[in-house]
């Protein structure tokens, strides 16, 4: 089931507030997790959801039309899994991986994509929403319950060395990412800006070869930077 793009209470607008929602693209096999997060997400007075897919094919296809801020992906899709949808929309739009399994390793592969963080489907609607914004921000939200097994696995081998050595405040950084913590977070830790903390991560990603901050939190990991 697909509706049709720009019904709801105005394209992009928040009740009242004149402020762009941000609009989210569903993909899930299963036609009630999809009412249930189109449920959650329409609820909110910042985030609308401009369509669903039932199939791996369809989110991208809808995802190259509606150009969603935010895609929210289910692992096992009929058509191409949700590895596949990471990997050809990574780059242009942000991806939420949403799986029934901690441990996947399907879910591996898609952070190493460039999905933008991923959630257990028990998790909720608070982490869900949260998941969304963060993806918006340019932060990462990772279930709690799977978040440093996950990042300890992302990465067996050895990582390796940066094209360039990170300065002692990247390391630091790069430090506070592999524990969970947002832009925001990082900025109040060293009080320094949130824009500051995002020009360092620009550059740390750069330097270890990370598509995002969830790279450089398993370069982190694997790399003996935190235990």
């Amino acid at each position: 089931m697909t509706p049709a793009p720009g019904t709801g209470p105005g394209p992009g607008t928040g009740p009242g507030t004149g402020t762009r929602r941000v609009r989210v693209l569903v993909a899930d096999d299963q036609e009630d997790v999809r009412a249930g997060f189109r449920l959650i997400l329409d609820a909110q007075p910042d985030m609308t959801v401009v369509g669903e897919a039932a199939d791996g094919a369809r989110a991208v296809e809808l995802a190259r039309h509606l150009r969603p801020d935010v895609v929210l992906a289910d692992i096992r899709m009929p058509v191409m899994d949700g590895l596949e949808v990471t990997r050809r929309l990574a780059a242009e739009t942000r991806v939420v991986v949403v799986t029934t399994f901690d441990l996947d390793e399907y879910v591996h592969a898609a952070l190493r994509e460039g999905a933008c963080g991923f959630l257990l489907k028990r998790s909720g609607p608070a982490l869900l929403t949260e998941a969304v914004r963060a993806a918006v921000a340019g932060d990462t939200l990772i279930s709690p319950q799977v978040t440093v097994r996950l990042l300890r696995d992302v990465i067996r081998p050895a990582p390796p060395q940066p094209a360039e050595p990170l300065t002692a405040r990247e390391l630091e950084i790069a430090r506070l990412v592999a524990y969970g913590h947002t832009n925001a977070g990082i900025a109040a830790e060293l009080t320094i800006s949130p824009g500051t903390v995002k020009t360092h991560l620009a550059h740390i990603q750069g330097k270890v070869g990370a598509a995002n901050r969830v790279g450089i939190a398993a370069w982190a990991w694997s790399s003996g930077l935190v235990t």
